[in-house]
């Protein structure tokens, strides 16, 4: 069976559904998350549940973040190959918004108030790498994702003990970012200059320490 060739348009549609479907008011909740079976922390200083509250707002603005990414990258990709593995990454990622946003309520948190700024800046950088080619485009995955991985490993040791349900999350949200980068690197992403790695970590740190205060 062949490929389908999608053209411009065709991807420009494609990321409107996708876009349509991450919104709040249009997403449907998963089947089931992590941790739904179990138990909501009760012993939970009020310190503590701010901070745990901080980190899953962190993790909110980077998931919102993903999805920018991966739907500029949709919209400059080039190989239909290189579209049905971003949009399926999408997909996934689609349900850590969820989870974060459902702990962020449980905990009595708030989201980032620069949401539509880490989604927006995040959809021009997308495009970019998607402009500049699919093994690039792929690359630039493989390489967040590792960066998410290590930033995930950090949330995990700071969260209280006693949330098991964020930890639950969290733990599920770092398996899914090691498998969509292992699929990046394995569907010909390049491994990326170091400067532009370094780059990309000096970003994330800045998303990160602004989402957890604002």
């Amino acid at each position: 069976m062949s490929e389908i060739r999608y053209r411009p348009s065709d991807r420009f549609l494609l990321t409107v559904d996708q876009l349509l479907r991450r919104l709040p008011a249009g997403g449907q909740r998963p089947a089931s998350g992590p941790a739904d079976d179990l138990p909501e922390p009760d012993g939970l200083t009020s310190a503590e549940r701010r901070r745990a509250a901080a980190l899953m707002r962190v993790n909110h603005a980077g998931e919102l973040a993903a999805q920018g990414l991966y739907l500029g990258q949709s919209l400059a990709a080039r190989q239909p190959a290189t579209l049905a593995h971003l949009r399926a990454a999408g997909d996934e990622e689609a349900a850590h918004i969820t989870w974060c946003q459902e702990r962020l309520r449980a905990l009595g948190g708030r989201r980032s108030l620069l949401d539509p700024l880490w989604f927006g800046g995040a959809l021009g950088i997308g495009t970019l790498a998607g402009l500049a080619g699919d093994t690039w485009s792929l690359g630039f995955v493989a390489e967040t994702e590792r960066q998410v991985e290590r930033h995930l490993d950090g949330h995990l040791a700071r969260l209280p003990a006693a949330d098991r349900r964020s930890r639950a999350v969290l733990e599920q949200m770092r398996r899914d970012e090691a498998r969509h980068g292992d699929s990046a690197r394995r569907a010909g992403g390049r491994e990326l200059p170091a400067p532009l790695r370094g780059l990309m970590r000096l970003a994330a740190k800045v998303m990160t320490t602004t989402a957890y205060r604002l």
